[in-house]
């Protein structure tokens, strides 16, 4: 595994330097910035796919996460499936998704999934989901069951998103049992913001050693994940984490702007500017990361079809 430490790191941001418009980023300026608005696609594929998704009872990270790019997704017939229900057990400060006390689980979702995937024409199916601290093993015998049916039925490669499964890593072992192309586990932020954005139960070591276990019993899964900007973190934190990342063995990285859902939920620190996520881009390809997806309206499922065909066994990222 490649080893990458802080000097290197110096070293690669120095020859990066980003240049930036004259133009305020703070959050305090007031209003979005222009790079932030961006006309919505038309079309009818976008109700298309809404329509699909109401007859079969199913729920998308896109809808309940208020995912800026969901009218570009529905338009291209695609969407990120959320299982598990449409209530979280985890009081996250950044996430627009319900939470509370969940419903029951539905045994037929996996087949409902499957079917929308196959109607839609997917060749790489994203499913993400609640995280599910009331379930016994934390939902991942159900995640099992969707990543299966969905590749009976349509022959697709499929991306799991999965929450942290935090005290339990038979629940890791179980989603890796399905053997999905590619293992998602968002890292979101930095250690110092960690329980501020993801909550008390959330810990920044376990995000790291969950990579660390995918790519142990799988090295065939590669392994994702992806951080908000904009929360409050400092160039160097930010930089720290890159690295750890690519100690852990981690493939793929996604890198967005983080957007405040509503008034009740974290401010936004800074809008950064698109400059300065085509430098951290770069420096993180420079870092090894096999394929990087960096920039305002990037989410954890961008382009994540692109990402998923990369071959990784042909790359120089684990040294």
């Amino acid at each position: 595994m490649k080893e990458v430490n802080t000097v290197d790191i110096a070293d690669v941001a120095m020859e990066l330097l980003p240049v930036i418009d004259a133009v305020d980023t703070r959050a305090s300026a007031g209003g979005l910035p222009r790079w932030l608005k961006r006309q919505v696609p038309k079309g009818n594929g976008n109700h298309r796919t809404a329509r699909l998704l109401e007859e079969l009872g199913l729920e998308t990270v896109c809808d309940n996460a208020k995912c800026p790019n969901r009218m570009e997704c529905y338009s291209q017939s695609t969407a990120t499936f959320m299982i598990l229900g449409n209530v979280c057990t985890r009081p996250c400060g950044f996430c627009s998704v319900s939470r509370g006390r969940p419903d029951d689980v539905e045994a037929d979702e996996p087949q409902r999934v499957a079917e929308a995937a196959h109607r839609l024409e997917l060749k790489h199916v994203v499913i993400t989901s609640v995280t599910r601290d009331d379930l016994p093993d934390h939902g991942a015998e159900h995640f099992y069951r969707c990543v299966v049916a969905v590749r009976e039925r349509t022959g697709a490669s499929v991306e799991v998103l999965t929450p942290d499964f935090i005290g339990y890593p038979a629940a890791i072992d179980r989603v890796i049992d399905s053997a999905p192309e590619v293992f998602n586990h968002n890292t979101e932020t930095v250690p110092r913001l960690y329980r501020k954005v993801r909550g008390p139960k959330s810990q920044y070591r376990w995000t790291l050693e969950l990579l660390r276990r995918v790519k142990e019993r799988n090295p065939q899964i590669r392994t994702k994940t992806g951080l908000m900007l904009g929360l409050g973190e400092t160039r160097q934190e930010l930089l720290d984490v890159l690295a750890d990342l690519r100690d852990y063995g981690c493939d793929f990285l996604t890198l967005g702007q983080y957007l405040q859902p509503g008034a009740s939920y974290m401010p936004v620190d800074r809008y950064v500017h698109p400059d300065e996520f085509d430098e951290l881009g770069r420096i993180a390809k420079q870092l090894g990361f096999v394929k990087v997806a960096s920039g305002p309206f990037v989410r954890s499922s961008y382009h994540a079809r692109d990402m998923a065909e990369t071959d990784v066994s042909r790359s120089d990222a684990h040294g």
